[in-house]
């Protein structure tokens, strides 16, 4: 008897990891669901982009109404689900720590709430981050490290965490949480400083201006590449039991020299161009962020393929056909 396909559903399946964890998904035969706040009113750009869209289901569905979430996962009834919705700029949490903590935390426990409510055997999947860490230093985190986040970000993601750690134990969920470093890629919002570098690498590049400000430049970042880290994500939902696994390539850079090798890329000098900005610094702001995957790598048989080069040049191809693509 053939069985039936797997069904996922995924929380924020709009944003830049949702998008890509739904066309993993889609590749190996799952029926994939997913939400955002409205369904009629997001554009669910980067689906579209994809060219995802019409094979994705998609729900409204707002975290931190609980009454909505049950909703949805009871009409749903998933195999696995996946949280990687909520307040997901750093900057901007800064700016909005009430939403930001109320969108993370609440909206994690809801999920939780809703799938012991519902009795169902669903595998959760929550989108931590590395950022719970604050400054690790030169020396990579892994799962033993103690917390210390330096943003209403981190604050929040470091609650999440404990609330999946607590329900796993207290009710035997299968729930888990990613500790993700840095990962990017084409899908990425503009506000994010990455996106900021290649865009404005490529502005100067074409001409358009000549000169791009910058926070600091000395932080340091273990930048991966973000259709490769939604591959652990599936890999900890199908592991034998649910734990945390830090998802990093385990190598840090300076800001510095991911610019650096942007500019690069259009045989530009990045010192002639970039200037700092007080204006933009954070209030706090981590030095230095790097991860030490070795478990992934021991029990997920994952590692990161791409490092801060590789992220840098497939960004700046991407960004380069964008640009042609709107010219023709």
């Amino acid at each position: 008897m053939r069985r039936a396909p797997k069904t996922a559903l995924v929380f924020g399946i709009g944003g830049q990891d949702g998008a890509w964890l739904a066309k993993f998904l889609l590749k190996r035969g799952y029926v994939v669901h997913g939400t955002s706040r409205d369904r009629e009113a997001s554009s669910f750009a980067n689906l579209k982009r994809l060219g995802l869209f019409e094979q994705a289901r998609l729900h409204s569905a707002v975290l931190s109404d609980f009454r909505s979430v049950v909703q949805v996962i009871g009409d749903v009834r998933p195999d696995e689900i996946y949280n990687l919705a909520g307040q997901s700029s750093v900057g901007l949490s800064f700016e909005q720590p009430v939403e930001t903590l109320n969108s993370i935390i609440l909206g994690t426990v809801n999920i939780l709430e809703a799938i012991r409510f519902l009795g169902l055997a669903a595998r959760f999947y929550n989108a931590s981050s590395s950022e719970c860490f604050g400054n690790t230093g030169h020396l990579p985190a892994d799962e033993g490290r103690a917390f210390h986040p330096r943003s209403p970000y981190g604050v929040g993601k470091a609650a999440a965490y404990w609330a999946i750690a607590n329900y796993r134990e207290s009710y035997n969920l299968f729930a888990c949480s990613g500790i993700l470093f840095n990962h990017e890629s084409e899908l990425r919002p503009a506000r994010y400083v990455t996106q900021k570098i290649v865009r404005g690498a490529a502005d100067i590049a074409e001409g358009k201006t000549d000169v791009l400000r910058l926070g600091e430049l000395s932080i340091s970042r273990d930048w991966g590449w973000a259709p490769e880290y939604v591959d652990a994500m599936w890999r900890m939902l199908n592991h034998d039991t649910p734990e945390d696994f830090v998802i990093a390539t385990g190598q840090a850079y300076p800001l510095e020299a991911f610019v650096h090798a942007a500019f690069d890329y259009f045989g530009l000098n990045w010192r002639q161009h970039v200037e700092s900005d007080a204006a933009l610094l954070r209030p706090s702001d981590i030095a230095v962020s790097v991860g030490d995957p070795g478990k992934a790598k021991r029990q997920l048989n994952w590692e990161a393929e791409t490092k801060m080069p590789g992220v840098v040049a497939k960004l700046l191809d991407a960004e380069t056909r964008r640009r042609r693509a709107a010219q023709a």
